[in-house]
Protein backbone atom coordinates (compact mmCIF):
# COMPACT_ATOMS: atom_id res chain seq x y z
CA UNK A 1 0.00 0.00 0.00
CA UNK A 2 1.51 3.29 -1.10
CA UNK A 3 1.24 5.94 1.60
CA UNK A 4 1.36 9.57 0.54
CA UNK A 5 2.34 12.71 2.43
CA UNK A 6 3.87 16.19 2.11
CA UNK A 7 7.23 17.75 2.92
CA UNK A 8 7.63 19.25 6.39
CA UNK A 9 5.30 18.90 9.33
CA UNK A 10 5.91 16.82 12.43
CA UNK A 11 5.04 13.50 14.02
CA UNK A 12 3.30 14.40 17.26
CA UNK A 13 1.45 12.23 19.80
CA UNK A 14 -2.12 11.78 18.62
CA UNK A 15 -3.91 10.68 21.85
CA UNK A 16 -6.78 9.13 19.89
CA UNK A 17 -6.94 5.93 21.93
CA UNK A 18 -9.55 7.39 24.27
CA UNK A 19 -12.29 7.62 21.62
CA UNK A 20 -11.24 6.10 18.28
CA UNK A 21 -13.15 2.85 18.93
CA UNK A 22 -16.21 4.48 20.49
CA UNK A 23 -19.33 4.50 18.27
CA UNK A 24 -21.31 7.72 17.87
CA UNK A 25 -23.86 8.34 20.63
CA UNK A 26 -26.62 10.93 20.74
CA UNK A 27 -26.13 13.35 23.61
CA UNK A 28 -29.12 14.41 25.70
CA UNK A 29 -30.65 17.66 24.42
CA UNK A 30 -29.79 20.75 26.48
CA UNK A 31 -32.48 22.75 28.32
CA UNK A 32 -31.28 25.85 26.47
CA UNK A 33 -29.25 26.59 23.34
CA UNK A 34 -27.26 29.70 22.50
CA UNK A 35 -27.01 30.02 18.73
CA UNK A 36 -24.66 32.68 17.32
CA UNK A 37 -26.14 34.37 14.25
CA UNK A 38 -22.77 34.19 12.54
CA UNK A 39 -21.03 30.81 12.53
CA UNK A 40 -19.22 31.17 9.23
CA UNK A 41 -16.80 33.23 7.20
CA UNK A 42 -18.63 36.04 5.46
CA UNK A 43 -21.51 38.38 6.24
CA UNK A 44 -23.32 37.94 9.59
CA UNK A 45 -27.00 37.06 9.65
CA UNK A 46 -29.87 39.24 10.79
CA UNK A 47 -32.31 37.70 13.26
CA UNK A 48 -35.63 36.46 11.90
CA UNK A 49 -37.12 35.97 15.37
CA UNK A 50 -37.58 38.07 18.51
CA UNK A 51 -37.88 37.48 22.23
CA UNK A 52 -41.03 35.53 23.09
CA UNK A 53 -41.41 33.83 19.70
CA UNK A 54 -42.14 30.11 19.57
CA UNK A 55 -39.80 28.20 17.26
CA UNK A 56 -39.67 24.64 15.95
CA UNK A 57 -36.57 22.53 15.46
CA UNK A 58 -35.13 23.20 12.00
CA UNK A 59 -36.81 26.63 11.65
CA UNK A 60 -34.64 29.31 10.09
CA UNK A 61 -33.89 31.98 12.73
CA UNK A 62 -31.21 34.04 10.98
CA UNK A 63 -30.29 34.87 7.39
CA UNK A 64 -28.51 37.37 5.18
CA UNK A 65 -28.94 38.70 1.64
CA UNK A 66 -25.17 38.53 1.11
CA UNK A 67 -23.85 35.70 -1.06
CA UNK A 68 -20.95 34.72 1.24
CA UNK A 69 -23.08 33.82 4.22
CA UNK A 70 -25.07 30.88 5.60
CA UNK A 71 -28.39 30.89 7.49
CA UNK A 72 -28.79 29.47 10.99
CA UNK A 73 -31.65 27.37 12.33
CA UNK A 74 -33.22 26.46 15.65
CA UNK A 75 -31.69 23.22 16.89
CA UNK A 76 -34.45 22.63 19.44
CA UNK A 77 -38.12 23.56 19.75
CA UNK A 78 -39.03 26.14 22.35
CA UNK A 79 -39.33 29.83 23.16
CA UNK A 80 -36.88 32.56 22.16
CA UNK A 81 -35.58 33.76 25.51
CA UNK A 82 -33.37 36.53 24.12
CA UNK A 83 -31.73 37.94 21.00
CA UNK A 84 -28.66 39.67 22.36
CA UNK A 85 -24.86 39.78 22.36
CA UNK A 86 -23.33 36.84 24.22
CA UNK A 87 -19.80 35.62 24.83
CA UNK A 88 -18.83 33.09 22.15
CA UNK A 89 -16.06 30.51 21.79
CA UNK A 90 -13.59 33.00 20.26
CA UNK A 91 -13.54 35.04 23.47
CA UNK A 92 -15.45 37.93 21.89
CA UNK A 93 -19.14 38.71 21.72
CA UNK A 94 -21.66 38.11 18.94
CA UNK A 95 -25.40 38.47 18.60
CA UNK A 96 -27.05 35.20 19.57
CA UNK A 97 -30.53 33.69 19.65
CA UNK A 98 -31.15 32.03 23.01
CA UNK A 99 -33.86 29.34 22.92
CA UNK A 100 -35.40 27.73 26.00
CA UNK A 101 -36.54 24.18 25.29
CA UNK A 102 -40.18 23.15 25.52
CA UNK A 103 -41.41 19.59 25.95
CA UNK A 104 -40.21 18.61 22.50
CA UNK A 105 -39.89 16.70 20.31
CA UNK A 106 -36.50 18.10 19.36
CA UNK A 107 -35.82 15.79 16.41
CA UNK A 108 -35.97 17.17 12.89
CA UNK A 109 -38.85 15.82 10.83
CA UNK A 110 -37.53 15.21 7.32
CA UNK A 111 -39.41 16.41 4.31
CA UNK A 112 -40.70 13.73 1.98
CA UNK A 113 -37.69 11.94 0.65
CA UNK A 114 -36.38 13.77 -2.37
CA UNK A 115 -34.31 12.08 -5.03
CA UNK A 116 -31.08 14.05 -5.42
CA UNK A 117 -30.45 12.32 -8.74
CA UNK A 118 -33.53 14.05 -10.16
CA UNK A 119 -32.55 17.47 -8.82
CA UNK A 120 -30.72 19.96 -11.03
CA UNK A 121 -27.35 21.40 -10.07
CA UNK A 122 -29.07 24.66 -9.14
CA UNK A 123 -31.60 22.86 -6.93
CA UNK A 124 -28.85 20.96 -5.15
CA UNK A 125 -26.85 24.12 -4.45
CA UNK A 126 -29.96 25.92 -3.22
CA UNK A 127 -30.80 23.02 -0.88
CA UNK A 128 -27.28 23.15 0.54
CA UNK A 129 -27.49 26.91 0.94
CA UNK A 130 -30.88 26.78 2.68
CA UNK A 131 -29.55 24.12 5.05
CA UNK A 132 -26.86 26.54 6.23
CA UNK A 133 -23.94 24.25 5.42
CA UNK A 134 -20.43 25.45 6.18
CA UNK A 135 -17.07 23.72 6.35
CA UNK A 136 -17.33 21.53 9.44
CA UNK A 137 -13.60 20.85 9.76
CA UNK A 138 -12.93 24.28 11.23
CA UNK A 139 -12.79 26.70 8.28
CA UNK A 140 -16.58 27.35 8.25
CA UNK A 141 -16.69 28.73 4.69
CA UNK A 142 -20.25 28.58 3.27
CA UNK A 143 -20.50 25.35 1.27
CA UNK A 144 -22.88 26.62 -1.41
CA UNK A 145 -20.35 29.30 -2.39
CA UNK A 146 -17.50 26.80 -2.39
CA UNK A 147 -19.20 24.37 -4.78
CA UNK A 148 -20.85 26.93 -7.08
CA UNK A 149 -17.95 27.37 -9.49
CA UNK A 150 -18.12 29.13 -12.85
CA UNK A 151 -15.88 26.54 -14.44
CA UNK A 152 -15.93 22.78 -14.06
CA UNK A 153 -13.58 21.26 -11.49
CA UNK A 154 -12.13 17.86 -12.37
CA UNK A 155 -11.41 16.61 -8.83
CA UNK A 156 -13.27 16.44 -5.52
CA UNK A 157 -10.98 15.72 -2.58
CA UNK A 158 -12.56 14.58 0.69
CA UNK A 159 -10.55 15.30 3.81
CA UNK A 160 -10.60 12.32 6.14
CA UNK A 161 -7.10 12.89 7.52
CA UNK A 162 -8.18 14.22 10.93
CA UNK A 163 -4.58 14.91 11.96
CA UNK A 164 -5.35 16.89 15.15
CA UNK A 165 -4.57 15.04 18.39
CA UNK A 166 -7.53 13.65 20.39
CA UNK A 167 -10.15 14.21 17.65
CA UNK A 168 -11.90 11.14 16.19
CA UNK A 169 -15.33 12.40 15.07
CA UNK A 170 -14.42 12.29 11.35
CA UNK A 171 -12.99 8.81 11.86
CA UNK A 172 -16.26 7.56 13.29
CA UNK A 173 -18.54 9.11 10.67
CA UNK A 174 -16.46 7.44 7.95
CA UNK A 175 -16.81 4.08 9.69
CA UNK A 176 -20.51 4.41 10.50
CA UNK A 177 -21.87 6.60 7.69
CA UNK A 178 -19.75 5.64 4.68
CA UNK A 179 -22.84 5.18 2.49
CA UNK A 180 -24.04 8.74 3.17
CA UNK A 181 -20.49 9.99 2.63
CA UNK A 182 -20.30 8.51 -0.87
CA UNK A 183 -23.82 9.75 -1.71
CA UNK A 184 -22.85 13.25 -0.56
CA UNK A 185 -19.69 13.10 -2.64
CA UNK A 186 -21.73 12.21 -5.73
CA UNK A 187 -23.95 15.25 -5.12
CA UNK A 188 -20.99 17.61 -4.80
CA UNK A 189 -19.34 16.07 -7.87
CA UNK A 190 -22.45 16.86 -9.90
CA UNK A 191 -22.40 20.45 -8.63
CA UNK A 192 -18.75 21.08 -9.54
CA UNK A 193 -18.55 18.87 -12.63
CA UNK A 194 -15.88 16.56 -11.18
CA UNK A 195 -15.10 13.16 -12.67
CA UNK A 196 -12.75 12.01 -9.90
CA UNK A 197 -13.15 11.79 -6.13
CA UNK A 198 -10.22 11.05 -3.85
CA UNK A 199 -10.81 10.34 -0.15
CA UNK A 200 -7.61 11.00 1.85
CA UNK A 201 -7.47 9.00 5.10
CA UNK A 202 -4.50 8.64 7.46
CA UNK A 203 -3.40 5.03 7.90
CA UNK A 204 -4.10 5.03 11.66
CA UNK A 205 -7.78 4.61 10.66
CA UNK A 206 -7.76 1.19 8.92
CA UNK A 207 -11.42 0.52 9.74
CA UNK A 208 -12.41 3.81 8.06
CA UNK A 209 -10.34 2.97 4.99
CA UNK A 210 -12.03 -0.45 4.80
CA UNK A 211 -15.55 0.94 5.28
CA UNK A 212 -15.18 3.58 2.58
CA UNK A 213 -13.44 1.23 0.12
CA UNK A 214 -16.36 -1.20 0.44
CA UNK A 215 -18.85 1.54 -0.48
CA UNK A 216 -16.89 2.76 -3.52
CA UNK A 217 -16.01 -0.69 -4.91
CA UNK A 218 -18.54 -0.29 -7.72
CA UNK A 219 -18.15 3.48 -8.14
CA UNK A 220 -16.31 4.85 -11.14
CA UNK A 221 -13.82 7.63 -10.44
CA UNK A 222 -13.61 7.05 -6.66
CA UNK A 223 -10.38 6.19 -4.84
CA UNK A 224 -9.25 6.03 -1.21
CA UNK A 225 -5.74 7.46 -0.77
CA UNK A 226 -3.87 6.26 2.36
CA UNK A 227 -1.93 9.08 4.04
CA UNK A 228 1.00 9.11 6.43
CA UNK A 229 0.13 9.93 10.04
CA UNK A 230 1.69 13.38 10.27
CA UNK A 231 0.59 16.83 11.36
CA UNK A 232 -0.79 18.93 9.64
CA UNK A 233 -1.70 16.35 6.98
CA UNK A 234 -5.29 17.59 6.81
CA UNK A 235 -4.56 21.21 5.88
CA UNK A 236 -5.91 21.92 2.43
CA UNK A 237 -2.77 22.78 0.47
CA UNK A 238 -0.82 19.85 1.95
CA UNK A 239 -3.67 17.45 1.30
CA UNK A 240 -3.89 18.54 -2.34
CA UNK A 241 -0.13 18.11 -2.80
CA UNK A 242 -0.03 14.72 -1.09
CA UNK A 243 -3.05 13.24 -2.86
CA UNK A 244 -2.91 14.77 -6.35
CA UNK A 245 0.72 15.82 -6.63
CA UNK A 246 -0.39 19.30 -7.71
CA UNK A 247 1.70 22.15 -6.37
CA UNK A 248 -0.30 24.82 -4.56
CA UNK A 249 1.26 28.27 -4.97
CA UNK A 250 0.98 30.51 -1.94
CA UNK A 251 -2.27 32.38 -1.99
CA UNK A 252 -3.80 30.16 -4.69
CA UNK A 253 -7.36 28.89 -4.45
CA UNK A 254 -7.84 25.15 -4.73
CA UNK A 255 -10.40 25.74 -7.49
CA UNK A 256 -7.65 27.36 -9.59
CA UNK A 257 -5.95 23.96 -9.52
CA UNK A 258 -9.10 22.14 -10.63
CA UNK A 259 -9.78 20.77 -7.17
CA UNK A 260 -12.37 21.33 -4.42
CA UNK A 261 -11.67 20.06 -0.89
CA UNK A 262 -14.49 19.15 1.50
CA UNK A 263 -14.52 17.75 5.01
CA UNK A 264 -16.18 14.34 5.37
CA UNK A 265 -18.75 15.64 7.86
CA UNK A 266 -19.73 18.46 5.52
CA UNK A 267 -20.13 15.95 2.70
CA UNK A 268 -22.54 13.83 4.74
CA UNK A 269 -24.48 16.98 5.68
CA UNK A 270 -24.74 17.84 1.96
CA UNK A 271 -26.46 14.51 1.33
CA UNK A 272 -28.89 15.07 4.22
CA UNK A 273 -29.70 18.58 2.98
CA UNK A 274 -30.38 17.42 -0.56
CA UNK A 275 -32.17 14.15 0.25
CA UNK A 276 -34.53 15.36 2.96
CA UNK A 277 -33.99 19.06 3.59
CA UNK A 278 -32.21 18.70 6.93
CA UNK A 279 -30.50 21.92 8.06
CA UNK A 280 -27.18 21.85 9.90
CA UNK A 281 -28.61 21.82 13.43
CA UNK A 282 -26.44 19.10 14.96
CA UNK A 283 -23.04 17.58 14.42
CA UNK A 284 -20.77 14.81 15.65
CA UNK A 285 -17.94 16.00 17.87
CA UNK A 286 -15.34 14.35 20.10
CA UNK A 287 -15.20 14.87 23.85
CA UNK A 288 -11.86 13.60 25.11
CA UNK A 289 -9.02 13.91 27.58
CA UNK A 290 -7.06 11.55 29.86
CA UNK A 291 -9.35 12.20 32.84
CA UNK A 292 -12.74 12.57 31.10
CA UNK A 293 -14.96 9.89 32.74
CA UNK A 294 -17.08 9.31 29.65
CA UNK A 295 -15.07 10.25 26.54
CA UNK A 296 -16.67 9.60 23.19
CA UNK A 297 -18.00 10.79 19.87
CA UNK A 298 -21.36 12.46 20.35
CA UNK A 299 -24.14 13.81 18.14
CA UNK A 300 -24.75 17.23 19.71
CA UNK A 301 -27.17 20.07 18.98
CA UNK A 302 -25.59 23.23 17.56
CA UNK A 303 -25.80 25.87 20.30
CA UNK A 304 -25.46 23.40 23.17
CA UNK A 305 -23.50 25.03 26.03
CA UNK A 306 -20.09 23.57 26.78
CA UNK A 307 -20.97 23.03 30.44
CA UNK A 308 -23.97 20.87 29.44
CA UNK A 309 -21.83 18.64 27.23
CA UNK A 310 -19.21 18.20 29.95
CA UNK A 311 -21.89 17.41 32.54
CA UNK A 312 -23.27 14.69 30.26
CA UNK A 313 -19.75 13.27 30.01
CA UNK A 314 -19.56 13.31 33.83
CA UNK A 315 -16.81 15.92 33.99
CA UNK A 316 -17.21 17.64 37.35
CA UNK A 317 -13.65 18.53 38.42
CA UNK A 318 -11.93 21.09 36.22
CA UNK A 319 -9.56 22.58 38.78
CA UNK A 320 -6.33 23.60 37.01
CA UNK A 321 -7.54 21.90 33.82
CA UNK A 322 -7.91 23.57 30.44
CA UNK A 323 -10.98 23.16 28.22
CA UNK A 324 -10.24 23.56 24.51
CA UNK A 325 -12.82 23.79 21.72
CA UNK A 326 -11.35 22.04 18.70
CA UNK A 327 -8.02 20.23 18.76
CA UNK A 328 -5.14 21.15 21.08
CA UNK A 329 -2.99 22.46 18.21
CA UNK A 330 -5.45 24.88 16.61
CA UNK A 331 -8.37 25.01 19.05
CA UNK A 332 -9.26 27.79 21.47
CA UNK A 333 -9.06 27.51 25.26
CA UNK A 334 -12.30 28.60 26.91
CA UNK A 335 -12.56 31.14 29.71
CA UNK A 336 -16.28 30.55 30.28
CA UNK A 337 -18.12 27.23 29.90
CA UNK A 338 -21.39 29.05 29.14
CA UNK A 339 -20.17 29.43 25.57
CA UNK A 340 -21.77 27.08 23.06
CA UNK A 341 -20.64 24.83 20.27
CA UNK A 342 -21.12 25.95 16.67
CA UNK A 343 -21.29 24.23 13.28
CA UNK A 344 -17.51 23.97 12.97
CA UNK A 345 -16.76 22.68 16.50
CA UNK A 346 -14.89 19.43 16.04
CA UNK A 347 -14.35 18.58 19.68
CA UNK A 348 -14.03 19.50 23.32
CA UNK A 349 -10.69 18.48 24.80
CA UNK A 350 -10.13 18.61 28.56
CA UNK A 351 -6.42 18.83 29.31
CA UNK A 352 -5.61 17.82 32.91
CA UNK A 353 -3.19 19.83 35.08
CA UNK A 354 -0.21 17.65 34.20
CA UNK A 355 -0.73 18.43 30.49
CA UNK A 356 -1.22 22.17 31.07
CA UNK A 357 2.09 23.95 31.28
CA UNK A 358 2.43 26.49 34.02
CA UNK A 359 2.91 29.98 32.72
CA UNK A 360 6.39 30.01 31.24
CA UNK A 361 8.39 33.13 30.53
CA UNK A 362 9.44 32.76 26.94
CA UNK A 363 12.93 33.68 25.84
CA UNK A 364 14.50 35.34 22.85
CA UNK A 365 14.85 33.29 19.68
CA UNK A 366 18.08 31.25 19.74
CA UNK A 367 17.92 30.70 15.95
CA UNK A 368 18.11 26.93 16.27
CA UNK A 369 16.12 26.59 13.05
CA UNK A 370 13.77 23.87 14.32
CA UNK A 371 10.67 25.89 13.39
CA UNK A 372 12.05 26.45 9.90
CA UNK A 373 12.83 22.75 9.51
CA UNK A 374 9.29 21.67 10.39
CA UNK A 375 7.19 24.51 8.96
CA UNK A 376 4.77 22.91 6.45
CA UNK A 377 4.50 26.22 4.59
CA UNK A 378 8.29 26.54 4.19
CA UNK A 379 8.31 29.83 6.07
CA UNK A 380 10.77 31.30 8.56
CA UNK A 381 8.68 31.38 11.75
CA UNK A 382 11.70 32.59 13.71
CA UNK A 383 11.95 35.79 11.67
CA UNK A 384 8.19 36.27 11.64
CA UNK A 385 8.03 35.92 15.43
CA UNK A 386 10.82 38.45 15.99
CA UNK A 387 9.15 41.11 13.84
CA UNK A 388 5.60 40.46 15.03
CA UNK A 389 6.73 40.60 18.66
CA UNK A 390 8.25 44.02 17.91
CA UNK A 391 5.03 44.98 16.03
CA UNK A 392 7.08 45.65 12.90
CA UNK A 393 4.31 44.26 10.72
CA UNK A 394 5.71 45.55 7.45
CA UNK A 395 8.89 43.52 7.96
CA UNK A 396 6.85 40.50 9.09
CA UNK A 397 4.83 40.64 5.88
CA UNK A 398 8.05 40.69 3.89
CA UNK A 399 8.76 37.34 5.56
CA UNK A 400 5.34 36.06 4.32
CA UNK A 401 3.34 36.52 7.51
CA UNK A 402 0.08 36.20 5.56
CA UNK A 403 0.99 32.68 4.40
CA UNK A 404 1.16 31.30 7.96
CA UNK A 405 -1.65 28.76 8.49
CA UNK A 406 -1.32 28.94 12.30
CA UNK A 407 -0.89 25.18 12.64
CA UNK A 408 1.11 25.60 15.85
CA UNK A 409 4.07 23.34 15.04
CA UNK A 410 6.58 26.17 15.52
CA UNK A 411 5.33 26.96 19.03
CA UNK A 412 5.09 23.24 19.85
CA UNK A 413 8.77 22.55 19.14
CA UNK A 414 10.33 25.90 20.12
CA UNK A 415 12.99 25.39 22.86
CA UNK A 416 12.53 29.03 23.90
CA UNK A 417 8.76 28.53 24.39
CA UNK A 418 8.02 31.46 22.11
CA UNK A 419 4.25 31.95 21.55
CA UNK A 420 4.72 32.33 17.81
CA UNK A 421 1.11 31.61 16.85
CA UNK A 422 -0.09 34.21 19.36
CA UNK A 423 2.26 36.79 17.81
CA UNK A 424 0.98 35.92 14.34
CA UNK A 425 -2.69 36.08 15.29
CA UNK A 426 -2.26 39.43 17.03
CA UNK A 427 -0.37 40.80 14.03
CA UNK A 428 -3.01 39.67 11.54
CA UNK A 429 -5.77 41.19 13.68
CA UNK A 430 -3.90 44.51 14.03
CA UNK A 431 -3.21 44.66 10.30
CA UNK A 432 -6.88 44.00 9.54
CA UNK A 433 -7.92 46.83 11.87
CA UNK A 434 -5.47 49.20 10.21
CA UNK A 435 -6.72 48.24 6.76
CA UNK A 436 -10.33 48.93 7.79
CA UNK A 437 -9.36 52.38 9.03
Amino acid sequence: MEVKTFQGGAHIPHYKVYTEAKPIEKLADPPEVIIPLSQHLGAPNKPLVKEGDKVKVGQKIGDSDEYISAPVHASISGTVKAVEPRLIYTGGEAECVVIEADGGPHEFSPEENRDPEKMSKEELIEAIREAGLVGMGGAAFPTHANINQKKDIDTLLLNGAECEPFLTCDHRVMVEQAEKLVAGAEIIMRCIGATKCFIGIEVNKPDAIKAVEEKISDKKGFEVVPLEVKYPQGFKSHLIKAVTGRDVPRGARSADLGCIVRNVGTTIAAYEAAAYGKPLIERVLTVSGPEVPKPGNYLVKVGAPVYHILQECRVDDLENSKVVLGGPMTGLAQIDLNTSIVKSTTGIVVLPPEMVEEEITYKDCVRCGKCVEHCPMWLYPNEISIYTEAEDYEAAQEWDLDDCIECGICAYICPSYRPIVHFVQRAKADIQKMQKK
